[in-house]
């Protein structure tokens, strides 16, 4: 059986993912920097490991390969980000260039590598993650908002190229309960006050964008591609006060 590769495996959404791949039956291969986490994850969901940084291209390509193995690849997730939150004149150089490199550049040199992989497996296919501060702008947000931005342009660009041998979808979450935004959320004032702005009232949880990437990597989805989607409680395209 083919593996899907996730990257950020270790990761509250990455994590979820696999659990859900697990449980179906799927073979999910877990990338990530941290081997401790990773092989937590692992033994719960049977899944390999790959110790990466996906700032490093020659790693993610190792990774890629210890993954496809002899097999090829039945998916890809780039459930990989960050949360840089400056005004445009706090931002340095280097703030640009790593949430670009880990964002963006990573997402891009990890499909440069599976794509031989994924093009061998009927139905394969790709989830690559954005933010809805793509779709919905927000202030402090021009670094990351710009990043994840090129992926939604890099999601759009490769479900073309690669058509229709692999599809390439790409979910775009809005502020979600993980450890990464853990900074923005263990303010239960501000966190209530964030989800008060959602039409569904509430923050995001791993699980909700986890069971949306399981459906896109399926063949349930086989008619889809070139997509990007929110999951995001309504906030990039409803307003329900004012």
């Amino acid at each position: 059986m083919a593996s899907i590769i996730i990257f950020g495996g270790a990761g509250a959404i990455g994590s979820a993912i696999a659990r859900r791949l697990a449980a179906r039956g799927d073979r999910p291969h877990l990338a990530g920097r941290d081997r401790d986490k990773l092989d937590a994850v692992a033994r719960e969901t049977g899944a390999g490991v790959s110790v990466c940084d996906v700032t490093d291209g020659a790693a993610v390509a190792a990774a890629v390969a210890e993954a496809a193995g002899s097999d090829g690849l039945a998916g890809l997730v780039y459930a990989v980000g960050t949360i840089n939150l400056k005004p445009l004149g706090s931002l340095t150089e280097a703030d640009f260039e790593r949430d670009w490199r880990v964002n963006a550049l990573g997402a891009a040199l990890a499909l440069k590598a599976a794509t031989p992989h994924l093009k061998v497996v009927d139905g394969a296919s790709v989830v690559l993650f954005s933010t809805v501060a793509v779709r919905q702008g927000f202030a402090a947000h021009a670094s990351v908002s710009m990043a994840k931005g090129a992926v939604e342009g890099l999601t759009l660009a490769l479900a073309a190229e690669l058509a229709p041998k692999v599809r390439v979808n790409c979910i775009a979450p809005s502020l979600t309960r993980t450890p990464l935004a853990e900074g923005l959320t263990r303010n239960e004032a501000l966190a209530k006050g964030v989800a008060e702005a959602h039409a569904l009232r509430r923050l995001g949880e791993a699980d909700d964008s986890a069971g949306l990437a399981a459906f896109l990597l399926g063949p349930e989805a086989g008619w889809i591609t070139g997509q990007v989607m929110g999951v995001d409680g309504g906030r990039s395209t409803l307003r329900t006060k004012g």
